[in-house]
């Protein structure tokens, strides 16, 4: 039986949409939001995990919407792309129409719960991010469950970051990674230092999913609450795991030894479910004497309002503000 005293008991209660955040940010909330009050997201349900067929049903309806979201963001002047495989491994290169630096390089790890974001959305969210950046992009394209568990998306980025460090020195090179990319930015970073491999100059992690486990405090208090991410992601994380252990710090990188790592940004939001994911890291990396950036926006849910609320177009600027910040002059 549960303790009483272990937590605060809520009775059902409206949650508004504040009036502190700007009017396309609350548009954006509303839009995800039914008229009974229940986010639309909330709708959704997983396959059990045995379910190959219905997961990959559900990885091809999620492609498509994600393929088109991405696609609005690229412009028509925009980044060229070469999809190169090496090994087992697919990565997009994605050049800007105009290079601001020669030699630099950001390598963008896409988000998606671990299972969801590859194919055509991970090639158009590279050349975002090379005409963001003015600079050659690498998109990498990992593979994913329920064909490929955990370690063949690890094992993938790992291949990507050496084919990067091949053609470009490590300071020159920023590593990027929302969702399911910041967990895998990092977890990679742990795994290429036992191998000996050098650190890239900085690190982006937008709104992480750092810890498999779902131990949080948000993973409850947010529940619901975030619009877009209203529930856990435990069946995508069982699933991505497979046999192995969601503590391991090559799969929740939170519980890893930080030491070495390169300066971060982290952001997230007050309503985002992952918002304990960066609170910890942020102070995780602070013990471990790394400089580190903590953006934290007000009522935003996971990964942003539409995407042209002056927020989004806040956390951009950021974003550029920093890559550029820790590239060599």
């Amino acid at each position: 039986m549960d303790d009483p005293h272990d937590g605060v008991l809520l009775t059902q209660r409206r949650v508004p949409f504040p009036s502190s955040i700007s009017e396309q940010a609350r548009q954006a909330l509303q839009r995800m939001v039914g008229a009974d009050g229940v986010p639309i997201n909330a709708s959704y349900s997983m396959p059990a995990n045995g379910d190959r067929e219905g997961w990959i049903a559900l990885q091809s309806a999620v492609q498509r919407q994600y393929a088109a979201t991405v696609a609005k963001k690229v412009m028509p002047k925009t980044a060229s792309v070469e999809t190169v495989m090496v090994d087992q491994t697919v990565i997009h290169v994605a050049t800007p129409d105009t290079m601001d630096r020669e030699g630099f390089a950001y390598v963008d790890l896409h988000g998606g719960a671990l299972v969801f974001g590859g194919g055509d959305a991970c090639r158009a969210s590279a050349q975002v991010e090379a005409q963001k950046h003015g600079v050659r992009c690498y998109g990498v394209d990992y593979r994913m469950p329920p064909d490929h568990p955990y370690p063949a998306a690890l094992d993938d980025c790992l291949t990507a970051y050496r084919y990067v460090l091949e053609r470009h020195l490590p300071y020159n090179v920023i590593i990027g990674g929302r969702s399911a990319g910041g967990n895998l930015a990092v977890a990679m970073l742990l795994r290429g230092r036992e191998e000996g491999l050098p650190m890239p100059s900085a690190l982006v992690l937008l709104s992480p999913e750092l810890d498999l486990t779902e131990s949080g405090d948000s993973f409850k208090v947010n529940q619901m609450v975030d619009v877009v991410l209203p529930g856990s992601l435990m069946s995508c994380n069982r699933l991505y795991a497979g046999e192995a252990d969601l503590a391991h710090p090559y799969l929740s990188p939170l519980f890893g030894e930080l030491d070495g790592l390169p300066p971060t940004f982290l952001q997230t939001g007050t309503r985002d479910l992952f918002l304990s994911n960066a609170v910890r890291m942020h102070r995780k990396l602070r013990r471990a004497n790394i400089p580190v950036e903590l953006h934290v926006f007000e009522a935003m849910p996971h990964g942003g309002f539409s995407g042209e609320a002056p927020e989004d177009i806040e956390l951009i600027q950021d974003v550029k503000l920093f890559v550029r910040s820790h590239w060599p002059s």
